[in-house]
């Protein structure tokens, strides 16, 4: 497995680091957020790594979209959401990984807005 020895997520794909595993597939992992928007806040990372999605080979996408419905579908039977956003982000870890955001109608989490707040 393509792994890169001084990366975080790559670590907790080993072992190596714990986490709250919430979904294990063959090529994908999920855990909860060290620092979480709201209750159930997951980080979705491919196991070998690649620092972007963009790097990711478009196979992929389909098990990705897998994991995102399975660990959503998870969140809103356990009550923790209505729905879901998603969110990629690059730029704190150097790992591809996905942000699903467990929202409920009147929670005031404000993912993205036309100011960049």
């Amino acid at each position: 497995m393509n792994m890169e020895e001084d990366c975080i997520f790559c670590k907790m794909v080993n072992g190596d680091v714990p986490v709250t595993e919430v979904y294990d597939d063959d090529n994908f992992f999920a855990f909860l957020d060290n620092n979480p928007l709201v209750e159930g806040h997951t980080l979705i990372i491919p196991k070998r790594h690649y620092n972007t999605v963009l790097d990711m080979p478009s196979s992929l996408g389909g098990e990705l979209l897998d994991a995102i419905k399975k660990v959503g579908f998870d969140l809103i039977k356990e009550g923790k959401a209505e729905s879901i956003n998603l969110a990629v982000i690059g730029e704190d870890v150097k790992h591809a990984h996905v942000h699903v955001i467990p929202r409920k109608d009147g929670d005031g989490v404000k993912v993205l807005s036309k100011e960049g707040k």
